[in-house]
């Protein structure tokens, strides 16, 4: 038999075996590979099939692996975040790692695919599919796929959040929010320093709003029984200096929370502010600051058609450019309409220098839940100050400063500017505390000449009150007098002649 012959018979088998076996053999081979190879495999991929934003589940798989597998893995990859000069890392393309869970071994594999062909691409780095694979043996399929899954996204978010730059937003006019790389907020990294223990404010109320912004954030569940939306309000109001913003930047602190800072000059109607608000995130504080300057509010007092009319009322014009027809109803469905309900696990903060402007409707209990108070600089709020600015607890002029702030007002602010050293000095905690006795002696004093004053001119417009009273008395009693001589002359005269007609 010569060669040409085997191989036509070759030839022959192999169609015969492609025509008849190979539909069997592709039918059966995943229950062949099964005996053969008991392991389950998953591959989670970057992007979906729009490909336009990366998975949320990868981006939680990649943080969970980068975090349990920095001991087992040998290749990462190293990425400098964005804002912070922190180093992100993460396994390598084709690194392997193993995980277990319950007792069940696992492994991870990290894949990268780049296209065949060579084509020019404006993104190159999107062309690459990347996914995680997933392998374990099928006995635990129902173990991994529920439970392990779960723990591996939830895990994952976690670690994110804990580990992001945390960021102050603002949000941008109307017509900056189309185009190329255009957003309806902008944001910097959010930096304060403020805490709970450096606030200028009595112990006992600083362990009530904290414990009431733990109890909050751990509320999910509870939220969910009652049927509510996961959300508080906090009303926070006082005179200007006694630590409004403070609070806010120490409860965001706090809590890890992010802070948008709404604007509202700069939204042109309620659709608008309804957008910005579908645009924040989960574990974020939403701040409008000094709503009396923004809203005139003042309902109380009026008829009911003057309130139903005040509620309509829109936002004070400040130039064509930031004029603004959100009104007062929109303003509410914002904080407490069914739109609030978008996110969850988020404060609305409210301030206010004058709390009595404001509509009732907007600050009642479930709009803002929480109502706190901000005033004058009291003993306990200024030892928190003197720790704070001279490390000190205690002094000699401490009982002076006590009695001066029991008869005096100061913000928590003046308080602090002059607790700041002004010079190289020997003691400067004396001089420090000399100066701000110099200041409240100085404010007492002002405040008494004031009063003074005032009782003065009440006194000067009470007695000119009384002068204008009595010339206005005598002036009635001459004008009552000539009418009385004028009325009895005429009787005279007509007296006069009726005695002439009978004469």
């Amino acid at each position: 038999m010569t060669t040409g012959e085997i191989f036509a018979g070759v030839m022959f088998l192999w169609a015969m075996f492609q025509q008849y076996f190979s539909p069997y053999i592709q039918k059966n081979s995943q229950k062949l590979m099964s005996f053969v190879y008991p392991y389950i495999q998953i591959n989670f991929h970057e992007f979906s099939a729009d490909r336009w934003k990366r998975s949320e589940d990868y981006v939680a798989i990649e943080n969970y692996l980068t975090a349990s597998s920095s001991t087992r893995a040998k290749r990462f990859k190293a990425e400098i975040i964005k804002d912070t000069q922190s180093v992100a890392l993460s396994i390598d393309d084709h690194e392997e790692a193993t995980d277990e869970f319950q007792g069940v071994k696992l492994w991870w594999a990290s894949n990268k695919s780049t296209p065949k062909n060579h084509s020019i691409s404006f993104y190159p780095v999107a062309d690459e599919k990347r996914c995680y694979k997933l392998t374990f043996h099928k006995q635990y399929r129902d173990l991994i796929v529920g439970a392990y899954l779960n723990h591996v996204i939830k895990e994952g978010k976690a670690i994110a959040f804990r580990n992001r730059q945390r960021k102050i937003y603002t949000n941008n006019p109307s017509q900056n929010w189309y185009g190329y790389k255009k957003t309806l907020w902008s944001y910097v990294p959010f930096e304060h320093p403020a805490t709970f223990e450096t606030l200028a404010m009595e112990s006992k109320k600083k362990e009530e709003i904290v414990n009431d912004l733990t109890i909050f954030c751990k509320g999910k569940e509870y939220y969910s029984i009652i049927g509510k939306a996961w959300k508080r309000g906090y009303l926070l109001y006082g005179p200007p200096g006694t630590g409004k913003s403070s609070m806010i930047a120490a409860m965001a602190n706090l809590l890890n929370y992010d802070i948008y800072d709404v604007e509202l000059a700069s939204v042109k109607d309620n659709t608008e502010l309804r957008k910005l608000l579908t645009q924040t995130t989960r574990k974020s504080i939403i701040v409008i600051e000094d709503i009396d300057c923004w809203l005139d509010l003042a309902g109380q007092g009026k008829k009911e058609k003057e309130k139903e009319e005040s509620k309509e009322k829109l936002i004070p014009k400040k130039g064509k450019e930031s004029e603004s027809n959100v009104t007062v109803s929109g303003l509410l469905n914002f904080i407490d309409g069914l739109w609030s309900a978008c996110g969850e696990e988020r404060l609305i903060v409210f301030t206010t220098t004058f709390v009595g402007k404001l509509d009732p409707a907007l600050i009642r209990r479930g709009r803002m839940d929480k109502h706190i108070e901000f005033s004058y600089c009291c003993f306990e709020a200024f030892k928190v100050l003197a720790k704070n600015y001279l490390d000190i607890d205690s002094h000699y002029l401490f009982p002076t400063i006590e009695r001066l702030l029991e008869e005096t007002r100061m913000t928590p602010a003046d308080v602090a500017e002059h607790l700041m050293p002004k010079s190289n000095t020997d003691d400067p905690e004396t001089a420090c505390l000399e100066d701000l006795i110099g200041a409240l002696e100085t404010a007492k004093e002002e405040e008494r000449v004031k009063v003074e004053k005032g009782a003065k001119e009440e006194e000067d417009e009470k007695l000119e009150a009384e002068t204008e009273a009595k010339e206005k008395e005598a002036r009635q009693a001459t004008t009552g007098e000539v009418k009385e001589n004028g009325v009895l002359g005429e009787k005279v005269k007509e007296n006069g002649l009726l005695n002439e007609a009978l004469g």
